[in-house]
């Protein structure tokens, strides 16, 4: 990982992540009070710098990329599970290929 984001960057991508999942009354959920308590407690002041607020924020980015690739997993999916035997048709279509109409020609000629 080159460089972490800021920390109230990731705080916003979590909560994006968790409205995505919920809906609209993500607010009053367990997982909005536990994130936004645990970046109101590692926020780094001016008398205080130390290593387990980087921690911390290395945790969250971890969490937050956590919750995208599931996301992104579930709506690929959804997308490209398998639903039984498919047709050449279908399957060619899948990849973005046509199947020829005509024998002996590239067959989508008109």
């Amino acid at each position: 990982m080159a460089g972490l984001s800021s920390p109230l960057r990731v705080c916003r991508g979590i909560l994006k992540e968790l409205r995505a999942v919920q809906g609209p009354s993500y607010k009053r959920s367990l997982a909005y009070n536990y994130v936004m308590d645990q970046f109101r407690k590692n926020q780094v002041t001016g008398e205080r710098y130390c290593r387990a607020q980087q921690e911390a924020l290395h945790a969250s980015h971890t969490y937050l990329c956590l919750l995208t690739s599931t996301r992104n997993h579930l709506a690929l999916h959804n997308i490209y599970h398998g639903k039984g035997e498919r047709s050449p048709e279908e399957a060619a279509g899948l990849v973005g290929l046509r199947m020829p109409t005509q024998p002996g020609g590239k067959g989508w000629e008109k």
